[in-house]
Formats: C-alpha cells, structure tokens, sequence
C-alpha cells in the first residue's frame, strides 16, 4: 500500500525529500572545489585548513562531497524501505546546517583549532547515523542495517583522518578506509539496483537475458572484497593484500557480468550504472599491480580508479535517476544527463591516465572533466530540485 508521505508537509519543497538538498548542494560542492583544487595543486592558492593541501581535497571529496550524496541517497531510500514518513523540513534543515557548518570548520580549521573542527565536522555523519538508525529500527526493516555498516565505517575514517593529520601531519591509513567504505557501500547498494534496474527496463524493452538473482556467489564476491579492503587499509604494501585485491577485483568483474550491462547499450540510465560499476575492479586490479610492480603501474592510479571513476560515476548515475523518478519527470536521461555521464566517465578515465603519464595538462582536463559534471547536473537539475513535484 502507498504511504502518504508528504501529506502533513507544506514547507517548502527543497526541504521535503533528502536527496533535493543534498544532492543540490552536494553536486555543486563536488563541481566547485575541485575548481578551487586545481590552483590550489599548482600552488596558486591555499585554504585556511590545519590540513595539507592534498589532505583537504582527499577529505572534502570523501567525507564533504559523498557524505552529502549518501545522505540525501540513504534520506530517500530508507522511506521506501521502511514506510515511514521521510525526514524532512526542519530535522532536514538541520542535517543540511550540520553538513554546511563541517565545511567550513575544514576550511577554515586553522582558525577553529583541530578538536573543535573534528567535533564540528564529524558530527555530520554522526547525526545521519543516528538518523537512518532510528527509522530502519523502527520500521522493523532488518534487512537494511547492513546499509548501517559502511556508514559507521565511514565515520570511524573521518575520525581517524583528524587525529592522523593532527599527530602525523598527513592522513594515511584514514584515506584508505574511507574509500573501503564508500566502495563497500556502492558494492552493497548497487548490487541490489543495477540488476533490479536493468531487469525492469530488459523485461520490457529488450527481452532475454536477464541479470543473475542476488545469491551465494554475491554474498561471496562481497566478503572477500570487504577483506580485500581491510587488508589495503591496514597493510597497503604487502603482497598479500595485492592477492587478496586482484581476487577481489575478478570477482567483482565476474560479478558484474553476470548483470546483462551489454544489452543495456540503448538505455544511457542503465548503461552508466554498469559503467560506473566497472571502475571497482579495475580500481582493484591496477591496486593490486600497483603493491607488486610499483615502477610500472602508479598507486595513484587504482586510487583514482576507485574515487573519480567509481564513486563519482555511480553517485552521479545514482543522484540522476533519483532526481528524475522521485520529481515525476520520465526516466530518461536527455541531453543534460547525457553529458554529465560523458563528463564525469571523461573524467575518471583521463585522471587514470594522469597517473601513468604525470602531465599537468592531463591532471586539468580531468578536473574540469569532473566539474563539468557535477555542476552540470546542478545547473540543469536545479529546477526539479527546488520545485514541487511534477506530477
């Protein structure tokens, strides 16, 4: 049965549904500091933040840009799942404040002190926790607290990413976990809706082949890329974790095989899921190669494999297809989503590239690629954002 979710709501519509605030805002963040960061990688400018220049830009992609992008996701979702009425207006506004207030904290950390910026900034996925928590626990949705896990991780590698830029003057193990989160979590997330996905739209469009069903061969492929994860996190050259990831990364390749992506061509909505998809275990495998050949395959690469490719294409996929089912607009992707998946997938490829052939010019193209993209779906998704629904 429908649930009534908006019926006692007349505030404004930007605060009605998470993900119209903080996709807005976090799309826009994504595009505009990585515009800052480009200048500030030659030298041109610099923050106010305790953090290195490279310490900023790491953080504020995982926990300033995606923190934003997995809120307004797990927001939106979590109703769905559960039931329940959505957060909305003024909890949402002070979620929205909370994640606002971190980014300047960061930004300006040299003038706060670091005690205080942590407390600031963590607070934010303390209180989406605490938040997402509560409704999947009342709503008796057990099913779904695994979703819980990966953003408990993802927390405990902002907290660590403070204390280690404060005691060591740079972040290490901290990065690597964060992006062991937001990849588990894309791994978890998306192998439930890019075969659901793709199954709806190939049952009507293009019958045959249809993806796997979710089995033992997932849950398997998962575990060990979890551990994969954990093994990098902890032990980044050791030859046993470059194993455990090149197994990782086969096991994801084979795994998204098996979700029919190749008769999706004719559908940019689906086709960039499974796209966005493959980063993971080529991310794995250049990592991997990276730990046993390091003068011939660059970390940076995997890494960025991971972050620009993985995380920025399937947010981006992800926060598109949201913004135009939950709006009442048709699910298609038209020109303006067209060129955000252009961009964002120019993006993750040529930064891949930078690493192996260090040419400045590389490294700009792959921000501008990357900004392109993010303020691209802003611009052109503003209007569904702010407004009432279509329909």
């Amino acid at each position: 049965m429908a649930v009534p979710r908006l019926r006692s709501y007349e505030g404004p519509a930007f605060l009605s549904y998470g993900f119209r605030p903080f996709f807005l805002l976090g799309s826009a963040y994504a595009g505009l500091s990585i515009l800052f960061w480009l200048p500030a990688y030659s030298g041109h400018v610099e923050t106010f933040s305790l953090f290195a220049p490279v310490d900023w830009h790491v953080h504020e992609m995982l926990f300033g840009y995606l923190a934003a992008v997995v809120t307004g996701f797990l927001l939106t979702a979590i109703p769905n799942w559960t039931g329940r009425l959505p957060v909305l207006g003024l909890p949402l506004l002070g979620l929205m404040s909370l994640w606002i207030a971190g980014r300047f904290a960061v930004f300006f950390s040299d003038l706060l002190g670091w005690q205080l910026t942590a407390i600031i900034d963590c607070a934010f996925l303390a209180a989406v926790g605490a938040a997402a928590a509560r409704e999947i626990i009342s709503g008796r949705n057990w099913r779904n607290l695994k979703v819980l896990v990966p953003l408990a991780v993802l927390l405990a590698a902002n907290i660590c990413f403070h204390v280690e830029a404060h005691l060591y003057g740079m972040s290490d193990a901290s990065r690597r976990l964060g992006i062991g989160a937001a990849i588990l979590l894309i791994m978890i997330i998306g192998g439930r809706i890019i075969p659901s996905f793709t199954r709806n739209w190939l049952a009507r469009e293009n019958p045959g082949r249809l993806p796997a069903p979710f089995g033992r061969f997932d849950m398997v492929s998962l575990a060990v890329s979890a551990g994969a994860l954990l093994a990098w996190t902890a032990l980044p050259d050791s030859v046993g974790s470059a194993a455990l990831l090149a197994v990782a990364g086969a096991l994801q390749a084979a795994r998204l095989a098996r979700w029919a992506g190749d008769r999706t061509v004719a559908d940019p909505l689906v086709l960039i899921l499974h796209l966005a998809y493959a980063f993971i275990p080529v991310g794995m495998l250049l990592i991997a190669l990276a730990i046993v050949l390091p003068s011939t395959v660059p970390a940076a690469a995997g890494i960025h494999a991971l972050g620009g490719g993985a995380i920025g294409a399937m947010t981006l996929a992800v926060m598109v297809r949201a913004t135009l089912g939950h709006t009442g607009r048709a699910l298609q992707a038209g020109r303006a989503g067209m060129f955000v998946f252009a961009a964002v997938l120019l993006g993750g490829l040529v930064r891949i590239a930078a690493a192996f052939v260090p040419d400045p010019l590389l490294i700009q193209l792959a921000g501008v690629a990357w900004a392109a993209a993010f303020l691209g779906y802003a611009v052109a998704f503003a209007a569904a954002l702010t407004q009432p629904r279509a329909i």
